[in-house]
């Protein structure tokens, strides 16, 4: 696993992500968030219980969001070659996506917002590194 945490946020969430990410843990423990790069269900980020994902080598740890538990947000390493330059914000919308991520009952789902990186920003940004 790689580790892309650093003095500048590569995400976030907004407000209402993070009352929605707080009634799950309620109900379902702590989570975590992966977005692995396929596609359909793997451009959206996806919630999981966080005793039940499987976090691999290849996957690079953007950071964790404002909620409560301080959920971590983790991307495929590929697809972070292409995101590396972007700030990443974690929203919610009415409608409901596939798969197994924990929001799908709720009638909304996660998206992601992104926005490039200042050069400011991109210039206190650091590489990740091998776990």
């Amino acid at each position: 696993m790689l580790d892309a945490t650093g003095p500048i946020a590569r995400v976030d969430a907004t407000p209402a992500a993070v009352t929605l990410i707080d009634q799950l843990v309620a109900r379902h423990g702590p989570v975590l968030f992966h977005q692995s790069g396929g596609c359909c269900d793997g451009s959206a980020p996806m919630c999981y219980p966080r005793d039940e994902f499987q976090v691999g080598d290849s996957d690079v740890l953007l950071g964790t969001l404002p909620d409560a538990t301080a959920s971590p947000f983790y991307m495929w390493a590929p697809q972070f070659q292409y995101w590396s330059h972007t700030h990443l914000t974690v929203d919610v919308v009415p409608g409901r996506g596939s798969g197994f991520s924990l929001e799908a009952p709720e009638g909304v789902r996660f998206l992601i917002r992104s926005r490039l990186f200042t050069d400011e920003e991109a210039a206190g940004l650091t590489e990740p590194a091998t776990r």
